[in-house]
Parts: C-alpha cells; sequence; structure tokens
C-alpha cells in the first residue's frame, strides 16, 4: 500500500472504546509480567463494592468481572467520554455496573466517603489518589496500571524531536503522590515491554486512539514524519519502541 492509503486506513478506523483487535497482524505490544486482568479479577472476587476509574469502553474491567469468582454487590465505573460512556454502559451491564459519565478534568469522584472497598484503574490518564483513598472504606484496597512516564519515547521523539525526559524519577515521584493521598504502597512495579508496528496505517491509528502519545497529533502538521516513518518500516519491517507500565497496589 502507498504512504496515502496507509494514512487514510489509519485515519478511517474509529477510535472509541479500549479493544484493540484491529491491531493484530499490525501491531503488537508486550503485557508486563504480572497479568493486570488475572490480579484484578483476583481481587473483584473478594470485594463487595467497586469502582473501575476510566474505565473507557468498559472491555478490560469486564473482562476482570468475568474472571471474578463472585461479582461485587455493587459495580461502579466513571468515564469522561460520551462515546466511550455509551459502550462501558452496555458491556457491564451483564455485571449490574453503572457507569457515571464525569467531567475528566478536576478528577473528582461523584460517590460518597468511604463508598467502596476496592478502587481500579487501568492506563487511567491521570488517576485520582487522593479522590480513590476518599471513596475508600477504611483498609480497602487500589490497584492501578498506569501508563509510565516515557512511555512509547522512541516513537514520539520520531515524531516530535527530542523531548524533556526525567523518566527514572517517575517511580519516586509517583510513590511520593500515592503515600500523600493518604494510602498506604503495598506494591509498586514497573515494567519496559517491547511494541512494534508492522504498517504506518497501525501508526496513524495508534496515535489518533493513544491521544496523550502526541498530544497536538494531526497527519497535516506531522505529514513529513509520518512519511519518514513509512519509509522506516519499508526499510527495517517494522518500527519498534518501548511502552512502559507501572503496577500500583495500595491499602487505605
Amino acid at each position: 500500500m502507498t504512504f496515502d492509503e496507509q494514512v487514510a486506513e489509519g485515519l478511517a478506523v474509529p477510535t472509541d472504546g479500549w479493544d484493540f483487535s484491529w491491531f493484530a497482524g499490525r501491531a503488537t505490544e508486550e503485557r508486563p509480567g504480572w497479568g493486570y486482568v488475572r490480579l484484578c479479577g483476583e481481587r473483584l472476587g473478594r470485594a463487595g463494592a467497586v469502582l473501575d476509574v476510566d474505565t473507557g469502553g468498559g472491555e478490560v474491567f469486564a473482562e476482570a468481572l468475568g474472571l471474578a469468582v463472585r461479582v461485587p454487590g455493587i459495580v461502579r465505573a466513571t468515564e469522561a467520554w460520551a462515546p466511550n460512556h455509551s459502550l462501558a454502559s452496555a458491556a457491564l451491564r451483564p455485571y449490574g455496573g453503572v457507569v457515571h459519565l464525569v467531567d475528566g478534568g478536576d478528577g473528582a469522584l461523584p460517590f460518597d466517603d468511604g463508598t467502596f472497598d476496592l478502587v481500579t484503574g487501568r492506563h487511567p490518564v491521570a488517576f485520582p489518589y487522593r479522590e480513590a483513598a476518599r471513596v475508600l472504606a477504611p483498609g480497602g484496597s487500589l490497584l492501578v496500571q498506569e501508563v509510565g512516564a516515557g512511555s512509547n519515547r522512541e516513537l514520539y521523539e520520531f515524531l516530535m524531536g527530542p523531548q524533556a525526559n526525567d523518566d527514572d524519577a517517575y517511580v519516586d515521584r509517583l510513590r511520593a503522590r500515592v503515600a500523600d493521598a493518604g494510602l498506604e504502597v503495598v506494591d509498586l512495579r514497573d515494567a519496559r515491554t517491547r511494541v512494534e508496528f508492522f504498517d504506518l496505517a497501525a501508526g496513524v491509528h495508534f496515535l489518533r486512539k493513544v491521544l496523550w502519545t502526541v498530544p497536538d497529533f494531526a497527519v497535516d502538521r506531522y505529514r513529513d514524519r509520518l512519511r519518514a516513518l513509512y519509509d522506516h518500516i519499508a526499510e527495517h519491517g517494522s518500527f519498534v519502541c518501548h511502552s512502559r507500565r507501572t503496577l500500583v497496589e495500595a491499602k487505605a
């Protein structure tokens, strides 16, 4: 396929939800060894009331609920983007889940203090640890998998040029944020995993879907660098970068 054909294909794919099945055969991403969905499913089986923050299309949370030995009696989620809210509502309805459409700007959670005994989040844009601590009951647990600092740095610097880099301090900053929220860190793990794009269409779709990678991404703005990416993939067979994932487990 030509450069223009691949760009057009990447632009045509809907970006709603967090279903990445379209990337099959076009891109791969290694997963961290700890297995977030499995861990989440184990903890859900012991919970009575659970909240999933920034649930996206609800696909991942629903998968974890499906692994739980017992579905919690109260299942709630938040989402800030209206198209995802509809998807998540449908995905979580079989588990009695209710999804609250929220303003993602201030991180406020529309729940009373001490409502939940488990709060989860996978790949939140900015997880609201203080709010999570507030809505957790005493002794409640938190399980979050963050997108770590510098995730896919090779990709965004290929397009944007060199960017500020304080990646090495990220884990210490994160640990401090959790502690400052009044939560006790039980486990904190950090992993860098291989990501590989086999065509430009996958790169374009990824950049549209995962907006924080290149926040001002637009094809016209980055056309020259996208053509360079197209040429790189043609020469080398793929473009390789590395995602970063950080697991946080804490208690109130």
